[in-house]
Formats: C-alpha cells, sequence, structure tokens
C-alpha cells in the first residue's frame, strides 16, 4: 500500500532527477553550443559614401555571401518568406509542434513525405551545420541545435542569418547576393514576382536556378505566389499579374568597381567585414566605363588612371588605378594614381601665379617666345616653333616653353617648390639634384593623386586642401597660408577656362591645363570647375615610350568625357576676388606691359640705380589700422628707396590708381588679413612683401 512517506520519496526522487537532468542538458548545451561564430563569417564588402556596393571578395569557402539584415530587405518579401516558410515563427521556440505533428500523420497516412516541418530556426540550424542526408538523427540534432539557436538569438536575429545564409544556387548564399546576381539590385525594393523567386529557390536552389532552369523556376515562383494568395499577402490579380513577367535567364557578376582601393582596403584592415570609402558609385563608374573605352581606342599595352575629388572638402569621390584590373597586358594590377612620373607642363599654372602674386605680370603681359639660353639650358617648345611676342594668356594657354621658364627663373624654382609644400606636395627630384629651371617642364616626379591636390587649391581659390586617401585616411583643409593668393588663383584659373577644348569636346565651363613628359611617356590632363577636380595620367605603367600621345590629344577628350559621364553638374568657377579684374595691354602701367628681365633676373637694359625696396612696411609686418573693429581702415603709409621713377604701386595685384615718382605712397585696404604689396619701377624692376592687416 502506497504511504505518504513512499509518495513524498518518489516525487522527490523525480524531483532530483528532473533537476539532474535539466543541469545536464544545460550543461551540454554549454558544452556543445551551435558554431554561431562561424556562421557569422560573411564576405567582405566595401561600400561608397551612400553604403552602395562597390566590391565584394568571395569568403574562404569561395562563396559570395553578402551580411543581410531585415532592414536590408523589403518588407514584403519578409511576410512572404515567414507565410510560406514558418507561419508561427514568431510564437514557437525553434521547434513547432503542430507543424511536426502534422508531417508525422502524413507520413504514416501517405508513406511518403509531404510538407516539411522545418522552422526557419531549423533551416538556419542546417545551414550552419550541414549534414548528409536526411536521417532522423540528423533531423533530431538538427532540433537540438534550433533549440540551441532560440536560447542565443532574438528572432530578428535569426532571420538576418537565414537572410544572409540561404543557398540561391551556385557559390550564392544569402537573399542580397542573388538579388544583386539574378535581378541587379539591391533587395530593398523587390517587386512581387522578384520577392516570390527568391522565396521559392533555397528550397532546390540547383533546380530553381534561372540562370540553368528557367522553366523550374518559373513553375516555383508560381506556387509561392498562389500560395501568397491564398495567405491574402498580396491580392489575386497582384499574384497573377506577378505570374506574367518572365523570369529572367541571366546571371550578373557582382559589382567589381574602384578594384585598386578596395584591394587596398581589404590589406589595410583584414578584420573589417564592411569598408565604407568615400567615393560615390555613379561617379565610379562612370569613371571606369570612360577610362576602359579610352584605353582600348588607344592601343594595346597602355593604360589610364583616374582622381576626382571634391576641392573643397579634399574627398576623393572617383578613383581608377587603371583602365582594366584584370588585364594583364596593360598591367592592370598597378595603380597608377600614385606613381611618380614626370608630369610635363602641368605644372607651368604655379609658376605664372607666383607672377602675377609678384606683380611682374598681367594677363596682358606681352613676353617673348624665342630661343633663349638660360646658361646652359636651352629650352624648346613642345612642337620646336617660337611665337615670338606673346600675352601671358596666351603663352599659358599655348603651353609655351620658354615663357615659363623666363618667368621660373625670375620667381625661382626653389620657392616654386617651398609653395608646392605648402599643400603638402613634395615632387621628386633626381638624386642628389636642387631644384632648377627643368622643373618647370617635367624635371620632377609627382602622382597623379597630388597633382589633383594642387589643382584643388586652384580651384579653392588658393586655398590647399589635404585629399583623403578615400578609405579611412580623412581629408582636412591645410591651416597656414595659401598656395596662392586669391588674385593669382583667381588669375591663372580665368586664363586656363579659355583653354580651346579637345577635338570634339564641347565647352564645358571648366578649366583645364595639360601635359606631355619627355620621350612620349605620359600625357596629362587636369581640370576643374568651382568644386570638384578631375586629373587622367594616360601612358604605359613601364615607363616605355609611346610615340604620338600628348596631354592634348590623348588625356583631354578622356577629361572632358570623365566629366561628362561623372553624373556630377557643373558648378561655375569662383567670382573675381576684390582687386582681381582683366586689365586691357594699354590699360597696364609701362612696366607691366612688356616682361623684360633677362634668364638671370636682370633687367635687358643696364642701369646704375639699385632695384627698388620696400622698406615699410617690411615683409611679415603685422599692422594695426583698424581693421579689427569693422568700422573705418586706416591708410597704410608705403615707403621705397632704390629704383628709377615713375613707380606703380600695386596691391594684392591690383594697380593702384596713379603712378608716382614719389618713394612714398599711400594705400586704404579693404579690409583685414594677407596682404601683397609690390612696386615695379620704370625699368620693370619690382619689389614685393607680405603683411598682415589688423
Amino acid at each position: 500500500m502506497l504511504t505518504w512517506r513512499t509518495f513524498c520519496i518518489g516525487v522527490s526522487a523525480n524531483l532530483v532527477l528532473a533537476t539532474l537532468l535539466a543541469f545536464g542538458l544545460d550543461a551540454a548545451d554549454h558544452a556543445f553550443p551551435p558554431p554561431l561564430e562561424k556562421a557569422r563569417e560573411v564576405s567582405t564588402e566595401v561600400v561608397d559614401a551612400d553604403g552602395q556596393l562597390l566590391r565584394a571578395f568571395a569568403t574562404t569557402e569561395g562563396r559570395w555571401r553578402l551580411g543581410t539584415k531585415t532592414k536590408d530587405v523589403d518588407p514584403q518579401f519578409v511576410r512572404m518568406l515567414i507565410a510560406y516558410e514558418d507561419q508561427r515563427f514568431m510564437d514557437h521556440r525553434g521547434v513547432d509542434p503542430l507543424a511536426l505533428g502534422r508531417a508525422a500523420f502524413q507520413l504514416v497516412t501517405h508513406g511518403r513525405i509531404v510538407s516539411g516541418a522545418s522552422t526557419l530556426s531549423m533551416q538556419v540550424a542546417r545551414l550552419i551545420e550541414p549534414r548528409e542526408g536526411r536521417s532522423l538523427t540528423a533531423k533530431f540534432q538538427q532540433v537540438v541545435r534550433a533549440l540551441q539557436i532560440e536560447r542565443r538569438l532574438s528572432k530578428s536575429q535569426i532571420l538576418d542569418l537565414y537572410l544572409t545564409r540561404a543557398p540561391y544556387g551556385g557559390n550564392l548564399e544569402g537573399v542580397r547576393a542573388a538579388s544583386l546576381s539574378y535581378f541587379g539590385k539591391e533587395p530593398r525594393r523587390l517587386s512581387v514576382s522578384e520577392a516570390a523567386l527568391l522565396v521559392a529557390l533555397p528550397q532546390l536552389p540547383e533546380k530553381r536556378r534561372p540562370d540553368r532552369n528557367a522553366g523550374g523556376a518559373t513553375n516555383a515562383r508560381e506556387r509561392v505566389l498562389k500560395r501568397m494568395a491564398v495567405e491574402k499577402i498580396v491580392g489575386e490579380g497582384e499574384a497573377e499579374r506577378a505570374g506574367l513577367i518572365p523570369v529572367s535567364s541571366r546571371r550578373l557578376q557582382l559589382p567589381a568597381l574602384a578594384a585598386h582601393l578596395a584591394e587596398a582596403a581589404a590589406k589595410k584592415e583584414p578584420q573589417v567585414k564592411r569598408h565604407q570609402t568615400t567615393l560615390r558609385r555613379k561617379v565610379q563608374e562612370g569613371l571606369e566605363t570612360v577610362a576602359r573605352d579610352a584605353a582600348v581606342k588607344l592601343g594595346p599595352k597602355l593604360s589610364v588612371a583616374m582622381v576626382m575629388a571634391d576641392a573643397r572638402t579634399g574627398e576623393i569621390v572617383g578613383e581608377v588605378g587603371s583602365a582594366d584590373y584584370f588585364n594583364a597586358s596593360r598591367s592592370g594590377w598597378i595603380d597608377m594614381t600614385r606613381i611618380n612620373r614626370s608630369p610635363g607642363s602641368t605644372l607651368k599654372p604655379f609658376i605664372y601665379g607666383l607672377a602675377f602674386e609678384d606683380g611682374l605680370v598681367s594677363q596682358e603681359t606681352m613676353i617673348e617666345d624665342r630661343p633663349t639660353d638660360f646658361f646652359g639650358y636651352r629650352p624648346r617648345n613642345f612642337d620646336m616653333s617660337y611665337q615670338g611676342d606673346v600675352s601671358v594668356r596666351q603663352a599659358l594657354q599655348l603651353s609655351l616653353n620658354v615663357p615659363a621658364v623666363r618667368l621660373l627663373d625670375v620667381v625661382g624654382p626653389t620657392r616654386l617648390m617651398v609653395r608646392f609644400r605648402r599643400a603638402d606636395v613634395r615632387p621628386v627630384l633626381p638624386a642628389n639634384e636642387a631644384p632648377g629651371l627643368a622643373i618647370g617642364l617635367g624635371g620632377v616626379g609627382t602622382t597623379l593623386k597630388d597633382l589633383v591636390q594642387l589643382y584643388a587649391a586652384l580651384a579653392n581659390q588658393g586655398r590647399p586642401v589635404q585629399l583623403g586617401d578615400g578609405i579611412r585616411e580623412k581629408p582636412a583643409v591645410i591651416e597656414g597660408e595659401p598656395l596662392l593668393e586669391p588674385v593669382a588663383a583667381w588669375h591663372i584659373a580665368d586664363i586656363l577656362s579659355g583653354v580651346m577644348p579637345p577635338l570634339g569636346a564641347g565647352q564645358r565651363g571648366i578649366a583645364y591645363k595639360t601635359g606631355t613628359s619627355y620621350g612620349y611617356r605620359d600625357a596629362w590632363s587636369v581640370g576643374f570647375d568651382g568644386a570638384y577636380v578631375l586629373g587622367v595620367w594616360v601612358g604605359r605603367p613601364d615607363n616605355g615610350a609611346v610615340p604620338g600621345i600628348t596631354g592634348f590629344a590623348s588625356a583631354a577628350p578622356i577629361l572632358f568625357e570623365g566629366f561628362a559621364k561623372s553624373g556630377i553638374a557643373i558648378t561655375p568657377l569662383a567670382r573675381a576676388p576684390a582687386g582681381a579684374a582683366r586689365v586691357a595691354q594699354a590699360e597696364l602701367p609701362i612696366s607691366q606691359r612688356r616682361f623684360s628681365m633677362t634668364p638671370s633676373g636682370l633687367l635687358a637694359s643696364s642701369t646704375r640705380e639699385p632695384a627698388p625696396q620696400i622698406i615699410y612696411p617690411p615683409e611679415g609686418a603685422r599692422v594695426d589700422l583698424g581693421a579689427k573693429q569693422g568700422g573705418h581702415i586706416n591708410p597704410l603709409i608705403l615707403k621705397l628707396q632704390g629704383g628709377r621713377a615713375p613707380f606703380r604701386w600695386l596691391a594684392n595685384g591690383k594697380p593702384l590708381p596713379d603712378m608716382s615718382r614719389r618713394r612714398v605712397n599711400q594705400w586704404t585696404p579693404d579690409g583685414g588679413g594677407y596682404s601683397t604689396l609690390t612696386v615695379v619701377d620704370s625699368m620693370g624692376r619690382a619689389a614685393t612683401v607680405r603683411v598682415f592687416i589688423d
């Protein structure tokens, strides 16, 4: 007879056993957890500034598995997936007892499997830990894993794993890889037809692949659509219309844009799975298309590199390291945006900029283009001809060599190199050589990125900006003195905006300069509008000569096409700052009507008077004229000694109203900040100081 004591002992024993079993199961659960960390392995992605995919790298198993979250997918697709695969997904704990009972009953009554009982959690378990065959043991292990997964992850996290790991045929895994490959778009806005196909594919991905079995894919999609109509996820009419749309039988390649930048990002931080760049996908696609098409026209072994940057922020918005990364004949794996090459004539604008700053020339100043010997250095023009007397504007637009070297001889090669450092650009000189006159014609090495950085200052009214690397290195405005004064930068931009467009190209409202290195090894073109700078290089990566390539004929057409295909609207060039204006030749002071310096920097006609020298204000002085108070600004007294009268004073490149024979003058500035004061005597000799007005 069962006594109360016996009953209590039995209950206690059962409780102990239940407790031990619970502890045992919990211990087993912790001892043999599901491989969730491995399950989260995804392809490395490189995306643009807006998060759009530029390039993906396959996983170690060779899978295209793009990390996907529920928020990345069309909500309609998610509703269709749950309705089709696991209606009680949000309610069960990994296993659906009702589905299991239904499947078991159908197996008994029909003698075969009629419907499955796998929940989305069980499918995730199978995806992260695949097992051969469909035995009861495998199913039991799947059930256990599903329960473990439910203990560790939220429903949203489980759904994210399914969206990332579901098979879609071949080496495609996850809904994003499938959507990009089959439809060419992200899965955020799927049509009903597309969503139904993506719901149907994972059950039999190889038999239903639309690129290999369009009929099987269509039938599977039809079953999903009918089920969705019955479940009222979509309307019957909508389901019918979706079923009439042909299934696409193509499989697209995943994006492979910005190959060099993507490789650099992946190598720099291999543990990071998503690298965001400053590039813009539309710009990048346009530039790569232009570079690829241009290289085909140019001929074998030639490559094209391009860099486009925002001159205001320094962000690189497009970068093409070569015409075709995968083309071995063009050495496509070499990133030519970072290789030092001779820049040809592309540095000339900065020589002219210094001459404008010093008041040595104006746009209509006449300058000689004739054979000249600069102490053994005899520059010749590209076409071996000479133009005689030309204006400074014409000399720069025609890229004449002798006038540029005349000006460089006066402003000084070392001073030019120092100005480049203000923009954090350091051209490479030949070994053991000091800066010489040859640097004005390309006798240094520089990269395409550095050229774009220099020209960004011209687009930015003389203020230099540090370009980013497109990945992690942040761009920044460079503090300190400008590369060129705003007035000088405006004059250069104004001249370059008048350069004739290349053959077949319309005027686009950009300023640009071309260059060709010695021996026809490099062709360059760099242009800018009021906001963006684009640089182009053409040549052979092995530094071989390419007879016939020139900056104007080979690189300039690519520049204009690049601006057109970038999708960026042209921004007008900066307006003229105070004191900047084109002055007709007849209205120039006598000293500025002709640049008459000899190669040594002396006056062409001899004179006993010493050159003029500004003795007040001294170089670098800080003068308080009341500008800080924002009211009336007092005039600044100007004093000089030496030189031959009459004298012409210039403030920030703009001539003061009257010439004077006196050695004392005055000038009232427009406002505070740095100003450049220049005096030119009747013999054309000049002196310059820079002061800061408070």
